[in-house]
């Protein structure tokens, strides 16, 4: 079904870092029409990735489209297991409590969950080994790739500034504690009404705005408003900073409210039903 009642839209741009306040997480709000997104400031000050999923648990009820910037999943169709030789779940929602009971990190954290393993299943550094061995995608990571729209990161990758890793597995334990409170495509059904959470990709919005590669990161209110333009955004309220974090999330909401009833969108061609429940897809890759 491709939902047609949503009315407002947020994109979140996630963090993985230890600690329990992250500067890197920037949540953007927008509604029908043309006013530009705006950024819902944190309950005390810096967000904690609680508030984030209290903020979402209390937006339950209301017609929301919510992405956040993170991978659902690991692979799991490519070798048939996300952890190949440790007794892990078949399906990604008993993953993502396999990870949580294996996480004790604060505030949702799970660094610790791939430092454990370092070396096993996941890159750190150069004792671990050859890199190229960790590379491992996902289906809907090597659809976007073979269509040309860029080499994909991996979760198994924890290194670099463009690196995934540790932002994905405290936003899986995220997404295990939502529980069945708001549905998660496509892991769950697309709903009818309420709130629904899907996997966004901030690149991708920043190209479908003429953001050319290279310069994905919007540093100016200028650069912001000409990009949120091409959605048929007005221009946005003005920044005290302009982080990488907060023209990301605020440019990424324009581009899910403009694009959140494109029927390709949430029905891929290449998205079966295994990949839907053990791997999930990116929305806006189709």
């Amino acid at each position: 079904m491709n939902p047609r009642h949503f009315m407002r839209f947020a994109a979140i741009d996630w963090s993985g870092a230890k600690g329990a306040r992250h500067p890197g997480i920037a949540l953007a709000l927008c509604e029908t029409g043309a006013a530009a997104p705006t950024l819902i400031p944190p309950p005390r000050g810096v967000w904690s990735r609680a508030d984030i999923l209290h903020w979402l648990r209390d937006q339950a009820e209301t017609p929301l489209l919510v992405g956040f910037d993170f991978s659902f999943a690991p692979p799991y169709i490519l070798r048939g297991a996300y952890l190949p030789g440790e007794d892990t779940p078949t399906t990604a929602r008993a993953f993502w409590g396999y990870v949580d009971a294996h996480a004790p990190d604060a505030d949702l954290g799970a660094a610790s969950f791939l430092e454990a393993r370092r070396g096993t299943h996941f890159y750190l550094g150069a004792r671990d080994g050859t890199k190229a061995d960790f590379l491992h995608f996902r289906r809907c990571e090597a659809h976007h790739n073979a269509a040309g729209f860029g080499k994909p990161s991996t979760v198994y990758d924890a290194i670099g500034a463009a690196q995934v890793a540790k932002a994905s597995f405290a936003g899986m334990r995220l997404l295990h504690h939502l529980g069945r409170d708001v549905p998660v495509w496509p892991f769950d059904s697309a709903p009818g009404a309420g709130a629904c959470v899907v996997e966004i990709y901030t690149t991708i919005a920043a190209r479908a705005a003429g953001v050319r590669k290279g310069l994905s990161k919007l540093r100016d209110p200028a650069a912001l408003d000409l990009a949120l333009a091409t959605f048929g955004s007005a221009p946005h309220v003005p920044l005290t900073v302009y982080s990488d974090h907060a023209t990301d999330a605020i440019l990424t909401a324009a581009w899910l409210r403009a694009n959140a009833l494109r029927e390709e969108f949430w029905r891929p061609q290449a998205l079966t039903a295994q990949i839907a429940r053990t791997e999930g897809w990116t929305f806006g890759i189709s």
